[in-house]
């Protein structure tokens, strides 16, 4: 589902010999992220001749520790946040001290946990991930980021969502105008990586639900509940079943529309406590956006057409209203399990769909012969 790239060699062959230094970093044909994971991976690289990547032992599965607890695993997880740079030094101490209070919110952070001070052993287990596997994930990333076209990110204003770590991103003029948590599709109906155009909004939605899930879940609850469908506001509409406008649509009060031939929009949600848990993939395959007004603010917010008032009249849920944009705006749906901050700081996040094994499996076969 992504779009192949324009490339000519021979362009790129005279580019090179006129700037050599094109060779260690030339983002008119790869994506910037890709030399930031490369930088990083020098770093994990050393980390691994440094051999100070040990193991750290977990007491028991339902140890936690919490500030002012002393052990030596506490000591064990200082050095190996120095390592990581979650903190800048390692005092040695075995006491969980403000210091490590600091370091531990950033390895949350950069881990897709939920964030607290409590140190449990899901935390622990994922410090364990040997320093061979972190560099093998790195290097996949580097591979998805040839997929994506780098004139993504020369646009004026662009979108990324980032499936493993649940998060989107609004970029306009080189900045983050708006960050939102997601939640996607579950492992059954898996959000596929893609690009596209968001070309209209639709505020107060019809939900036209797919033939597979009036086959699969409504049929099965209407044959328990005669009543099933005037309880969800569902009705017939020319054989298809649809979900009529309202707060508890599954689409919420509004839908980004982008072509594409799986049919995955980008939507607010009735079930907003569902961004509250740190596994958020609940869907049907759709993206489910916790800021969904915000961001449509944000699009239309030179739209002379459509003031704050007008946005506010279309989301009561009353009827279907359709706002065609005048500018599209490019989206990419990425699967990112590694990703380097503007800072050159490095977030690894779970590999939900289970797709890192394979791709190295791919990039790695040379070496497995």
């Amino acid at each position: 589902f992504l779009p192949r790239k324009n490339l000519s060699y021979e362009n790129l062959l005279d580019s090179l010999l006129t700037d050599p230094e094109l060779l260690r970093k030339n983002e008119q044909q790869l994506f910037g992220q890709y030399y930031k994971l490369r930088d990083v991976l020098k770093k994990y690289r050393q980390i691994q001749k440094n051999g100070d990547w040990n193991p750290i032992a977990i007491d028991s599965l339902d140890k936690t520790y919490k500030p002012s607890d002393s052990s030596t695993t506490i000591g064990k997880i200082r050095q190996r946040l120095a390592i990581t740079g979650d903190l800048k030094a390692d005092s040695k101490s075995n006491v969980y001290d403000p210091e490590l209070m600091a370091g531990i919110v950033n390895y949350k952070k950069r881990n897709g946990f939920n964030i607290d001070y409590v140190i449990a052993s899901k935390h622990i287990q994922r410090m364990n991930i040997p320093i061979e596997k972190h560099i093998k994930t790195i290097i996949a990333n580097m591979e998805r980021c040839r997929w994506i076209d780098p004139a993504l990110t020369k646009t004026e204003e662009y979108i990324i969502i980032n499936i493993p770590s649940y998060r989107f991103f609004f970029k306009k003029n080189g900045k983050n105008e708006l960050e939102s948590k997601v939640f996607v599709g579950k492992n059954m109906t898996e959000t596929v990586v893609l690009s596209s155009s968001i070309s209209k909004i639709v505020f107060s939605p019809y939900w036209n639900i797919p033939k597979s899930i009036i086959e699969n879940e409504i049929k099965d609850a209407m044959a328990l509940d005669e009543n099933y469908l005037a309880k969800n506001n569902i009705e017939w509409n020319k054989g298809n079943a649809r979900q009529k406008p309202g707060p508890k649509n599954s689409l919420g009060l509004i839908k980004f529309v982008f072509p594409n031939s799986e049919d995955i929009y980008l939507h607010d949600t009735p079930s907003k406590d569902l961004f509250q848990y740190e596994y958020r993939a609940y869907s049907h395959g759709c993206i489910n956006l916790e800021k969904a007004k915000e961001l449509a603010l944000l699009i239309l917010q030179d739209d002379p057409d459509w003031p704050i008032e007008r946005i506010n009249e279309a989301m009561k849920g009353e009827k279907e209203t359709v706002c065609i944009l005048k500018k599209k705006i490019p989206i990419h749906i990425g699967y990112f399990t590694a990703w380097v901050s503007d800072s050159g700081e490095i977030s690894f996040y779970n590999d939900i769909y289970l797709r890192d094994d394979r791709l190295t499996e791919l990039l790695f076969a040379d070496d497995i012969k």
